[in-house]
């Protein structure tokens, strides 16, 4: 039995095994692994796998919050130190109902290599709890922040865990975490990323996951001999930051983007979406994009409940270019197939691990050029390093600056993974180039640094 069989099998024995979505990306990597891990014996002697997929730390924490109604609640708070091996704990907090121990080991772990394959000097981890920000009011939120970040400070520092934003984290919780941080240690810290620029933040990084997975891809597919963006068709789920971003970035380079979702349904608009208007919508009303059509009604809405069984209206939408932005596993092998028969030559995964294994292997077997979650939406951790860098100087970086050295980051990234997929016999297979470039940058400093 090969070393990574061998491991896999071990896997499915252990706790691991009973977190599905954790097992799930666990799995994918290792499979990608095998000619690595088979041909050098030191990552086996030294246990890189088994220490890898197991976290320094695990805190899971009681939330108790007061709502306008002055009702007590009681929510769950997590927070996750993956692996330091590169540098500090990075990774985002999700709040969400959907929030548990599985779905944020499974975003950790794949924190770690997505943060080791921009070549920057940070570590992976991932927090969040199970509490809804939508429908609460302002108060409410900072109330649970101020709750939240009572017990999160005593697990972060600028040298040992830095958290982000991620689902339900935006501007404004992260801004009332960072004061209610203030207000318990007395300390001006950059122990947040994704704060407001007018108290520490950096420029760009609303824009920065989704403005990276376009600059990635434009790159992928120039590598893959086709030409850029210009004139092409994108398909997007989504309507979030990174969604609306890429939209954005799509519409800079030349690209007719023309779908969006949210969770009540999609938008298909055949002469591109209406940035201005999909701004509006999410980023100011946060409404239901079922609003789009009041203005423009020309375009098309399809309802949750009226999309194709086992599938999602927004890929059966004809397109060059996919771009997953919504959540995990929101594109099933139904949907890898309406996309392959409607002409599409690549996907970027915006969101984390939004693909599910049966279209990953469809994508292949039919060569669709496919960029993993840990390489295309790299750009927002990158951006979030530089803010870091910033917070560490006391000096602010300008937005061209800032776009810059983000374009740059994602395209070098990309050429690492090109040439390490040529260097395993897997040219043109992404996912198992960045799996085995993530992997073998933050297994090399475990290995340096001992037990």
């Amino acid at each position: 039995m090969s070393v990574s069989n061998e491991i896999i099998e071990k896997i499915k024995n252990s706790n691991c095994s009973s977190d599905e979505t954790f097992f799930q990306a666990v799995k994918e990597v290792l499979d990608s692994l095998k000619p690595v891990l088979d041909s050098d014996p030191i990552y086996k002697r030294h246990s890189i796998v088994e220490r890898l997929i197991t976290p320094d730390r695990e805190f899971k924490f009681k939330v108790a919050w007061m709502d306008d109604n002055q009702n007590i609640k009681v929510n769950t708070g997590y927070r996750i130190q993956f692996n330091n091996a590169l540098g500090p704990y990075k990774g985002g907090l999700r709040f969400h109902p959907s929030v548990n121990t599985g779905i944020l080991k499974f975003l950790g772990f794949e924190q770690i290599l997505k943060n080791s394959l921009t070549g920057l000097p940070i570590g992976g981890g991932k927090g969040g709890s199970d509490f809804d920000p939508k429908g609460k009011s302002n108060f409410e939120v900072m109330r649970f922040c101020s709750a939240y970040m009572t017990e999160l400070h005593k697990y972060i520092g600028p040298r040992v865990d830095v958290p982000a934003g991620d689902i339900g984290v935006g501007a404004r919780e992260i801004g009332y975490l960072f004061g209610e941080y203030k207000k318990i240690t007395s300390s001006y810290e950059g122990i947040l990323t994704g704060k407001p620029f007018m108290f520490g933040g950096s420029l760009l990084r609303p824009e920065a996951t989704g403005y990276g997975c376009v600059y990635f891809t434009d790159e992928m597919l120039k590598y893959a001999g086709k030409e850029g963006f210009k004139d092409r068709v994108c398909a997007i789920s989504g309507a979030g930051n990174v969604a609306i971003h890429t939209i954005e970035k799509l519409y800079n380079l030349g690209a007719k983007p023309v779908t969006c979702s949210d969770s009540k349904g999609t938008i298909y608009d055949s002469r591109g979406i209406d940035l201005p208007l999909l701004k509006e919508i999410k980023l100011q009303k946060r409404a239901s994009l079922e609003e789009y059509i009041l203005t423009n009604s020309d375009a098309i809405y399809t309802k949750v409940e009226d999309y194709p069984k086992g599938g999602h209206e927004v890929w059966n939408i004809p397109c060059d270019c996919a771009f997953p932005s919504a959540t995990q596993n929101e594109l099933t092998g139904l949907d890898a197939k309406n996309l392959i028969e409607n002409g599409c030559i690549s996907i970027s995964e915006g969101a984390n691990m939004p693909s599910t294994p049966e279209a990953i292997k469809l994508f292949k077997e039919n060569n669709i050029l496919f960029a993993p979650a840990k390489a295309a939406n790299a750009g927002g951790v990158t951006v979030s390093e530089f803010e870091m860098s910033q917070n560490a100087s006391m000096s602010k970086w300008t937005y061209e600056h800032l776009d810059e050295m983000l374009e740059k980051t994602m395209r070098s990234l990309c050429k690492r993974i090109h040439l390490t997929a040529i260097d395993y016999g897997v040219e043109g297979n992404y996912e198992d180039g960045a799996n085995i470039a993530g992997f073998k940058r933050v297994a090399d400093a475990m290995i340096a640094e001992g037990i």
